[in-house]
């Protein structure tokens, strides 16, 4: 049998590929590749869509009989926050539109397992210090409600018929299991800092005046492997689960302040780093860590990489880009 994985070629998308094949399994991947490289998934199928025009319905469902689909990974989004605030329709019907294609060709098929990507961004600004998933969900920014009402749509289409399916709500994702999966976009922490090095300019912190430890913003940091090993753990549990639909954060437990951050990318590359500070940033909240007890004790799944793992990692990806 096969996992289809839409988004596949993607940074995130191309860790849970490889890793899905290290394990022996059939993989087939949906992906318009606009942001996504092909060379990251060399040997694999993959079918060029766009999931929210109208022929994908059709098209979805007769790729997944024909490679005998029984579980999909939906990872294909528009992910840009600040796009989203720009273009609010467009990524309602990127992203919601898409998954609304992916669940009707699903039901089409008879496939009946679904991983979904979410993000912490569905809480918002966030009450709770660490993050609990039972915590109210308040996203402040058009992306955030895309995911949001992504799982009520998934929560409801189970309750409607045969279907498990299991969200995973990512914290900050970083890091590369090898070179050539690292992530080529400058959009996160990390890579910001990485293109600031390669300028030869100063890194930049948004705010030091925070309620936190160093007057910086503290965020939860995961190692995209660890976040691969979380789907197919969470693959794993959808054949046993009674619950028709659940979710679960995804993070360290653990936060680390922008400025540990760029500190831990001083020591890994020997550079001599002195960040400039600038005003906050509205709407970034000051800390937000993720409560991982429920992912550990039901799915049994916990991060092992550290910080120092992410920063090496997505540094010597870095070097061998040069």
């Amino acid at each position: 049998m096969t996992t289809l994985v839409t988004g596949g070629t993607g940074y995130i998308g191309a860790h849970i590929v490889d890793l899905l094949r290290e394990q022996g399994r059939s993989v087939v991947i949906v992906d318009d590749v606009v942001t996504g490289i092909e060379a990251r998934v060399p040997g694999v199928p993959i079918a060029r869509m766009e999931l929210s025009e109208d022929t994908a319905v059709a098209r979805l469902r007769d790729l997944m009989i024909e490679h005998q689909v029984d579980e999909v990974v939906h990872l294909a989004a528009r992910k840009q926050v600040g796009e989203s605030v720009q273009r609010p329709t467009w990524y309602f019907q990127q992203n919601l539109g898409g998954l609304a294609n992916l669940l009707a060709a699903m039901g089409e098929a008879g496939v009946s397992r679904l991983v979904f990507s979410s993000s912490a961004a569905v809480y918002g600004n966030g009450a709770g210090v660490p993050l609990l998933e039972t915590d109210e969900t308040r996203p402040v920014n058009p992306y955030g409600e895309t995911k949001l009402v992504g799982e009520w749509m998934i929560r409801d289409e189970t309750a409607a018929r045969p279907l498990r399916a299991i969200s995973l709500r990512y914290f900050n994702v970083a890091g590369a299991a090898r070179p050539e999966l690292a992530d080529r976009a400058v959009l996160n922490l990390i890579p910001m800092v990485f293109q600031k090095m390669a300028e030869g300019q100063n890194p930049v912190i948004f705010g030091d005046t925070y309620d936190t430890a160093d007057g910086t913003c503290v965020r939860d940091f995961i190692h995209v492997a660890d976040l691969a090993d979380a789907h197919l753990a969470a693959l794993t549990r959808l054949h046993e689960q009674d619950e028709p639909f659940d979710t679960f954060n995804v993070g360290t437990g653990r936060g680390y302040s922008v400025r540990d951050v760029v500190n831990e990318v001083a020591i890994v590359s020997g550079a001599d780093l002195h960040p400039s500070i600038e005003s906050p940033r509205p709407g970034d909240p000051a800390s937000v860590v993720a409560d991982v007890d429920k992912i550990d004790r039901v799915l049994g799944w916990s991060a092992t990489r550290s910080l120092t793992d992410m920063v090496s990692s997505a540094w010597s990806a870095q070097e061998s880009f040069r």
